[in-house]
């Protein structure tokens, strides 16, 4: 997946079959071949949850921060198990560099956060009239945090930080906590990588059976739908799913023109599904019907652009030589240079975990260095502008001996799904 596509995809994603118009005749196909295949892999578990928050306390130590203030999404999740959403009236969690964490929330919420809050923690309310802000502002003059640098979880809202730094009253206390959030959710536990390979499972399992269920007049939203329909009878959670077809295959996110599949064109999907809150990241190109010359020449191309990839992913390396390895082999064989097209107009991979794009990412300049536990895509796409495109993709992540698949990449053009 390049960039975050939940937004455009969601319809395609959950629409009744009875509503797709093409040549997917029946509303409920025949999932009668597939089961949930996701019962032998358990939910995050409350002693991994405090093991992140002692590791994030640790980082917080080491670089002379006091608090953390994270928002809802996938850090707060991961840190509290709490499940929520954002809105203009701010729920919040503050882990201190000691003790147990906060949850600030409207007072009509608390009952509905303290749902699914997996760790102890305080819950400290605020009324419409009052501000959260100084209620944060209280709780960390109570901690004796109230002089201590506040670190801010890379996705919170402005608001959310001006109103912070107002009620603290020094706005030079707020620092980036990305040395302490990064440094703990990019490298992950033998349980998080259990529920990315699970995920990763279930979308081999739904373009397996997928994939010979394509017929020619298809559109992208009734390949989409057999995903969709496989995926939950598997077990997963759909997360996206994304389907190209001929030219629209040459631009990574496609075209808004009608597309259909067609004889002899190619067919790109880029799906991934979800399981307890992971997620796998996978595409697949293969032409409806026989491949020409040209098209097994690019996809073979491309295809030794994953295994470029995949192998100058070593422990210590930065991250951004992987990418930088992909291009001296495609300028090698006339693509570029650099993101020029016909070639690779985008990042070489990007991080994964319960977001589908994670810090940090495979790309030119990124010097981070690679370590065991972080886990990124692979998917060097050669993209030939108002002709077609081919995009591989399989997430891999790096042991202690080097990098190791998610899922494994197809063989060749004629065992396009692997």
């Amino acid at each position: 997946m390049i960039l975050s596509r939940r937004s455009l995809l969601a319809a395609a994603a959950v629409a009744p079959l009875a509503a797709r118009a093409g040549v997917l005749r029946s509303a409920e196909p025949d999932l009668s071949a597939l089961s949930n295949i996701t019962g032998d892999v358990a939910p995050i578990r409350p002693e991994e949850r405090r093991a992140r928050l002692a590791r994030a306390q640790a980082l917080m130590k080491a670089n002379g921060i006091g608090a953390v203030l994270i928002e809802p999404g996938a850090s707060l999740l991961y840190f509290t198990g709490v499940r929520w959403g954002r809105s203009e009236r701010l729920t919040a969690a503050v882990i201190p560099v000691e003790g147990e964490p906060m949850i600030v929330t409207p007072f009509f919420e608390e009952p509905s956060v303290r749902e699914s809050l997996g760790v102890p923690a305080e819950i400290r309310v605020w009324q419409e009239h009052e501000s959260p802000f100084a209620v944060i502002a209280g709780w960390l003059r109570d901690r004796g945090l109230g002089n201590h640098r506040i670190g801010i979880e890379e996705t919170v809202r402005h608001f959310a930080v001006a109103g912070l730094a107002e009620a603290i009253g020094d706005a030079r206390l707020i620092v980036p906590a990305n040395s302490v959030v990064r440094g703990c959710r990019m490298i992950k536990t033998p349980a998080e990588l259990a529920l990315m390979q699970k995920a990763a499972d279930v979308t081999m399992a739904a373009y397996r059976w997928t994939h010979p269920r394509v017929e020619a007049g298809m559109t992208p939203q009734d390949i989409a739908a057999l995903m969709t329909a496989a995926t939950r009878k598997l077990g997963g959670e759909v997360a996206f799913n994304l389907v190209l077809l001929g030219e629209a295959s040459a631009y990574p996110h496609g075209t808004g023109k009608p597309q259909k599949v067609v004889k002899g064109e190619v067919v790109l999907m880029d799906c991934g599904a979800r399981v307890h809150g992971y997620e796998s990241d996978i595409s697949r190109t293969f032409v409806h019907g026989e491949p020409t010359a040209e098209q097994r020449k690019v996809w073979s191309e491309m295809r030794k652009g994953q295994d470029i990839a995949f192998a100058a992913a070593k422990i210590g390396a930065p991250a951004g030589s992987v990418d930088d390895a992909v291009r001296r082999h495609y300028e090698s064989l006339g693509y570029g240079p650099g993101y020029k097209l016909p070639g690779l107009s985008h990042r070489t991979g990007h991080g994964i975990g319960m977001d589908g794009h994670e810090p940090i990412n495979l790309v030119h300049g990124e010097a981070t260095r690679l370590a065991a536990g972080m886990c990124f895509s692979n998917e060097p796409g050669i993209y030939l502008p108002g002709k077609f495109g081919v995009r591989l993709e399989d997430c891999f992540h790096m042991t202690a001996n080097g990098p190791k698949w998610f899922s494994v990449p197809p063989a060749d053009l004629d065992h396009p799904i692997g």
